[in-house]
């Protein structure tokens, strides 16, 4: 599932592959761009924002969201694509790299200097170079009725955690998913712990919470609904929480460890 770690790694690959270069193509598969030409003009910077990827190119910035299914791949020219070519929503070519995006679910083409308007809704960026704790910890408690897993999860108020890592750091602190964030003991223990697993994943092949790095043992209790926690042993409980349906996720408990 694409979250903050997912995307950070996929800036650091595409940097490699194309940022400093100049385009020699651009394909963008969505109706509103689908004019939009970009060859001749320099990769200047490709970077990540929370669950957001931007590349600044000459005056513009193509801006895209993974959401659930997208993905970014490089290959070379001339090389056959892993995924279907129907699937493709934006294509970056170099003279030596070929960036192609897959179901994204959002692709968009702006004038750099309106990026604000896609990204400054966002709270700190967990793995972002001005990360700012107590800014993230104001905006996690403004709101002391909204659920815990929801406020973790509104990237409003911090960017870069998914379900996987909501689930987990209430898990990790004893937390009801549902428990009103008001109510949490001591939140800003609850962002360092969040910043401190998306950090220590952002280079990982697999995302680990548990600290141990096998296949089937890697999270305590997130896709586990029905089988017995790792500590305890009690059944783990899965649920569905959010503010609307819209926004709905499942949640994953155990009900001994997180009363």
């Amino acid at each position: 599932m694409p979250e903050g770690d997912t995307v950070f790694q996929t800036a650091a690959r595409l940097r490699q592959a194309i940022e400093g270069a100049e385009l020699v193509r651009t394909d963008f598969r969505v109706p509103r761009y689908a004019t939009v030409d970009l060859a001749g003009l320099r990769v200047d910077e490709v970077l990540a924002r929370g669950k957001h990827l931007l590349f600044r190119i000459g005056e513009q910035t193509v801006h895209s969201h993974l959401k659930m299914e997208g993905s970014w791949r490089v290959f070379r020219p001339g090389e056959r694509w892993s995924r279907p070519a129907y699937l493709a929503r934006a294509v970056l070519e170099t003279a030596d790299a070929v960036a192609v995006g897959f179901e994204l679910g959002v692709v968009e083409v702006i004038p750099r200097a309106t990026e604000a308007g896609a990204v400054g809704h966002l709270g700190p960026d967990l793995l972002g170079p001005d990360w700012d704790a107590d800014e993230a910890l104001r905006r996690l408690t403004a709101d002391q009725g909204v659920p815990a897993a929801v406020a973790l999860l509104d990237q409003r108020n911090l960017a870069g955690l998914g379900n996987v890592y909501a689930n987990e750091l209430c898990f990790l602190r004893g937390i009801r998913p549902d428990r009103p964030i008001g109510e949490v003991p001591d939140p800003a223990a609850v962002i360092d712990l969040g910043r401190r697993l998306i950090v220590a994943n952002r280079d990982r092949v697999a995302r680990v919470t548990t600290g141990v790095d096998r296949r089937g043992e890697r999270l305590w209790v997130y896709g586990r609904g029905g089988q017995p926690c790792r500590r305890c042993g009690t059944r783990i409980e899965r649920g569905e929480l959010g503010r609307s349906a819209l926004e709905e996720r499942i949640t994953f408990r155990c009900p001994r460890c997180q009363p």
